[in-house]
């Protein structure tokens, strides 16, 4: 490919987005504190590490959920939005709270995958304390096993209202 074509294919396709997808009911009411940059911690308190590729597919240079404001970061303490995947183990579960406890507020909490959002195959194991639901409250929900990457960037897009 030409140097050229290359550069008409980038104007053409690059950083145009089209507009935040915007269901009916389906923004919490936190998401309007929270609209512009929306930064997102990533918490995996017991799954397989589909969903944790899945969301680092939807930060990565295709999806590239930055264009729209939102970020990962390091800490909870500077995170808007936890992104939560897997089934709550009892090793998971006290570090899972302690991290909602140092998130300030508003904040967000979604579950992501199905493990997080009932259970999935998990459902009954000896490590298995429960769903992300029975501990804290959760804002979202992102269901798959695991979500595509576009599910993921339209939920956030939502909540960032970009």
């Amino acid at each position: 490919m030409t140097t050229s074509k290359l550069i008409r294919l980038i104007a053409r396709t690059g950083r145009i987005a089209e507009p935040a997808p915007e269901a009916a009911g389906e923004r919490h009411a936190g998401a309007r504190a929270l609209r512009g940059s929306v930064h997102v911690r990533y918490v995996d308190v017991g799954g397989a590490t589909d969903c944790a590729m899945e969301i680092a597919a939807a930060f990565g240079p295709v999806y590239d959920l930055e264009r729209y404001g939102v970020r990962l970061v390091a800490s909870a303490r500077h995170a808007d939005v936890l992104l939560v995947t897997g089934v709550v183990t009892r090793n998971m579960l006290e570090p899972l709270l302690l991290t909602v406890e140092a998130t300030p507020r508003p904040r967000l909490i979604g579950a992501v995958g199905d493990a997080a959002i009932g259970g999935g195959p998990f459902v009954g194991g000896y490590g298995v304390a429960g769903v992300v639901s029975d501990f804290v409250p959760v804002d979202f929900e992102i269901p798959g096993s695991p979500p595509e990457p576009a599910e993921i960037v339209a939920a956030l897009r939502r909540i960032s209202g970009r």
